[in-house]
């Protein structure tokens, strides 16, 4: 048992540097959350539990005004559905990383991953005789406590902060961009990027802002499947090291 628990240490501890921008942006979006769920009546109980169990930022965030305007479970949850469609597409490409885990690992990362938490795994590698499924999964925890404690935060001292807070949910996209921009940098086969920003410009184009995401998604997607073979092709051997074994 001794042996596990520092195994798990030791992923933490090196985990941990690569999840500081995603500290940054989620302990301020979390915060924000929280302040909206307690003007909306809800407490701090309501906050911990949604970012423990449903923990989907956006659908979090665009749960609220429909809570509180009385709004059926169902439709809830089907908007939030609809939201996190874009995660098939993550999962897709995960595919490869999580072979060979053991069950419970891939279960708590495909619960835990969100934009951000996807943009690490996919650009970082487990360092040298280190286990790569407590490697993900620990940047994968570490990304939901920190939204966790910002959304506990923000319900409980929300009342406290005088600061204006308008344009503080540009934050997450800006996280995101920059870590994207971390990986363009780095990697070498930038195609999946580039059909990725080209599917959604023409989504733009077609159908406007408020019903791109569907047509986007399937389109990346269909691209991605049937282009599987020349992508894979020209990425190469990837960078880094760590132990690819369980």
């Amino acid at each position: 048992m001794k042996q596990e628990q520092t195994t798990w240490g030791r992923a933490a501890r090196a985990a941990f540097p690569y999840t500081l921008p995603v500290m940054a942006g989620y302990v301020c979006i979390g915060i924000a959350f929280g302040l909206m769920l307690r003007a909306a009546g809800y407490g701090v109980w309501w906050a911990a539990a949604m970012s423990l169990l449903v923990y989907t930022g956006a659908g979090q965030i665009m749960a609220v005004p429909l809570m509180a305007a009385g709004a059926p479970l169902g439709r809830v949850a089907l908007l939030t559905a609809v939201i996190d469609l874009r995660h098939l597409v993550y999962g897709l490409s995960m595919l490869d990383r999580l072979h060979g885990l053991p069950w419970r690992q891939k279960l708590y990362l495909i619960f835990g991953l969100t934009d951000e938490t996807y943009a690490l795994l996919a650009g970082v590698h487990p360092p040298e005789e280190m286990d790569r499924g407590r490697f993900y999964t620990a940047i994968t925890a570490l990304d939901q406590c920190y939204w966790v404690a910002g959304s506990v935060a923000g319900s409980l001292f929300g009342s406290l902060l005088t600061a204006d807070l308008t344009g503080m949910d540009f934050a997450m996209t800006a996280l995101f961009l920059a870590i994207l921009t971390e990986q363009w940098r780095e990697k070498k086969n930038r195609l999946p990027a580039l059909l990725g920003l080209g599917i959604a410009a023409a989504s733009l184009a077609m159908v406007g802002a408020e019903r791109m995401l569907i047509p986007a998604l399937v389109g990346v997607v269909s691209l991605t499947l049937a282009l599987r073979d020349p992508i894979e092709a020209s990425a190469g051997p990837e960078k880094g090291g760590g132990s690819h074994g369980t």
